[in-house]
């Protein structure tokens, strides 16, 4: 085929007292590290991860690895209360603060954070930010939070809990065949197609703030104390000890974002249902898809629900083991292309009802105008017929959890980093 042959939550054991430098006055801060300039000028991948032109091989082309494109980093509050201190009510105080905003961690399409990739890209963010960040699925509370504080002097005080909410956009290296200048092909770890985008936080603090004391810029402190209405004292003299009502500003901050849901859900596909058939433009070639030095490939599913397995090719196979490539185009040397199965007439497919979780099996549907049905075919140098394959909507590698007759073939968020997501084009 010519395509495939041409070159072209808080815990308070990790945080530590931050002194005002005008007052006694304290607050509970996390160690977090550096902060970060919005918009990562590089880059950047976890410790041990391969980088943007590195060498790989064969049995990287089913597998997959993240790294962070930008990144930014915003001081939030999630609860906080104005509470004013009279002279007689200093001490231990126990204050309810109304929530603020909810922040949720996520990655990618689904509302949560499932599979290796997934909490991998999360890894990088903290590593390369030198922050403490959520790497699994979690959300800070949309309920009211009660923060009990030493009130030392009295005063009016902004009462809070907050956190740093980092988001940002990561990518995809894959490994793909490169045309080096001196005609030569190697195997290079590429940017592989699409991109999205994260959010995750750090350490959540509490703490309580004057509008005299000065604190840190662009610190969780200070966007507390931007919340703090700070007029004369005099003004705030007149309030009892207490509950001071929220200003304009606490009012208008006050956007609740409701977090996503933790897991059931599908992935929000929009033709899950009512496929239209669709006019394939296939190329000639007729091709298995092999486990490479053995004897078992994909098999397309003779009877419906059922997923495509690793099967051994006979002559009873009625060729349910033979695949063509259609609507294929090619940019930057990586291939994209329907499946067609000539033994059951359909097209390779994740199953839109189960697209969002790890492990998801393939099986083959109508075919139609449908990402689900769309894969990226990662290919060896010229000579060899080793290929890595990706869906195009969910991102995620195809593999097998063992070789077997009858094993199920998946798609694995980060592939198979053992080479069983490595197959054989073999045209027949």
């Amino acid at each position: 085929m010519s395509h495939l042959r041409s070159p072209g939550h808080w815990a308070r054991g990790l945080v530590a007292l931050a002194v005002t430098a005008t007052s006694t006055f304290a607050t509970l801060t996390a160690v977090a590290g550096p902060a970060a300039a919005a918009g990562h000028p590089k880059p950047a991948t976890a410790a041990g991860q391969p980088k943007l032109g590195d060498a790989c091989s064969s049995a990287d082309l089913g597998t997959r690895h993240p790294f962070i494109k930008t990144t930014e980093v915003s001081p939030t509050i999630t609860h906080f209360k104005g509470w004013y201190v009279t002279e007689g009510s200093t001490g231990y105080q126990n204050v309810t603060t109304s929530t603020q905003t909810t922040i949720s961690v996520s990655v990618g399409l689904n509302g949560n954070v499932q599979g290796s990739f997934a909490v991998d890209t999360l890894g990088t963010v903290g590593a390369s930010l030198g922050l403490n960040v959520q790497v699994n699925y979690s959300t800070t509370s949309s309920e009211s939070n009660s923060v009990t504080w030493n009130f030392q002097r009295p005063g009016y005080y902004g009462v809070y809990k907050g956190t740093k909410k980092v988001t940002g956009t990561y990518g995809s290296l894959n490994c793909n065949r490169i045309q080096q200048g001196d005609g030569n092909w190697a195997l290079k770890w590429i940017e592989g197609p699409g991109s999205g985008s994260f959010t995750t936080y750090t350490t959540l603090e509490e703490g309580a703030v004057r509008c005299q004391d000065k604190v840190p810029a662009n610190s969780i402190m200070a966007k507390a104390q931007g919340l703090l209405d700070c007029g004369s004292a005099a003004a705030k003299a007149k309030h009892p000890a207490g509950a001071v009502a929220p200003t304009a500003k606490q009012t208008q901050n006050r956007l609740v974002q409701r977090p996503a849901p933790t897991s059931g859900t599908s992935a929000e596909h929009p033709k899950a249902t009512g496929r239209a058939q669709a006019a394939l433009n296939c190329e000639s070639g007729v091709y298995r898809i092999d486990v490479p030095g053995k004897v078992l490939n994909w098999s397309a599913p003779l009877l419906a629900n059922d997923g495509i397995r690793l099967r051994e090719s006979t002559f009873f196979s009625a060729h349910l083991d033979n695949w063509r490539l259609c609507n294929v185009t090619e940019n930057n040397g990586v291939i994209e292309a329907s499946l067609w199965n000539w033994g059951n007439g359909g097209c390779a497919t994740i199953p839109a009802d189960i697209a969002n979780q790890e492990q998801a099996y393939l099986t083959t549907a109508s075919c139609g105008e449908d990402d689900l049905q769309r894969f990226y075919i990662y290919r060896d140098v010229p000579g060899s017929s080793k290929i890595g394959v990706q869906n195009k909507y969910t991102g995620s590698m195809v593999g097998h959890d063992r070789y077997a007759d009858g094993e199920l073939i998946r798609q694995y968020s980060s592939g198979r980093q053992d080479g069983t997501g490595t197959y054989t084009l073999t045209e027949v």
